[in-house]
């Protein structure tokens, strides 16, 4: 990132270059997930294949980086936020991996790769969502926590957005809006409003 000033210096253009910041924090954010995860080899070793398989398919880990720049925006270390971002990662892989079973919608590719039940099995694809899930805990609650957010009020935020009336409820949202218009189910589901921080 560069400054320059105005003819008057009053003022400072600010010159951001967005592809090459999403660059280094996928990659930052690839070998922080590489570390917090168990090796391919770690028994049973299934199971950690498939959930690195899907974890490193070549996602451009953009919910990652926004959660590393929201954290710098506030003046935070990205270091500190680090934990929660591959939490965040962990549970949109796991939502994926779900979304593409045979039970949801069938989906033989994600990313230009045969999905995780094809390659595994659909028992395998189901525990593997279910691990990374768990995985995303794990890591969250490893954080350092800070004096205004507790782990407590973290792993609330966490769960709330991944649960029944947020993440899931979209899933639900997308099962039963097969064949129909979106005027038809928009009344179906009613999604609470993002939980917040308190403070």
């Amino acid at each position: 990132m560069s400054a320059t000033a105005t003819g008057a210096g009053a003022r400072r253009q600010l010159a951001f270059d967005l592809q090459a910041y999403l660059t280094d924090r996928a990659a930052s954010v690839n070998r922080a997930l590489d570390r917090w995860l168990p090796g391919a080899g770690a028994k049973p070793a299934t199971i950690h294949q498939a959930m690195r398989y899907s974890l490193f398919a070549g996602g451009k880990r953009l919910r990652p980086a926004l959660c590393l720049a929201a954290a710098e925006a506030c003046g935070g270390a990205v270091d500190d936020a680090m934990p929660l971002a591959c939490a965040v990662e962990c549970i949109h892989t796991y939502s994926l991996v779900h979304d593409d079973l045979p039970a949801m919608d069938n989906d033989d590719y994600r990313r230009g790769k045969l999905t995780n039940h094809k390659v595994f099995g659909e028992g395998i694809a189901i525990l593997a969502g279910d691990a990374l899930l768990t995985q995303a805990v794990e890591i969250a609650a490893q954080c350092k926590g800070w004096p205004r957010y507790s782990h407590q009020d973290i792993l609330l935020e966490l769960a709330r957005a991944a649960g029944s009336r947020q993440l899931i409820g979209g899933q639900v949202a997308d099962l039963e809006s097969e064949g129909k218009l979106v005027a038809d189910i928009g009344h179906q589901i009613a999604f609470e409003e993002s939980p917040r921080f308190p403070g």
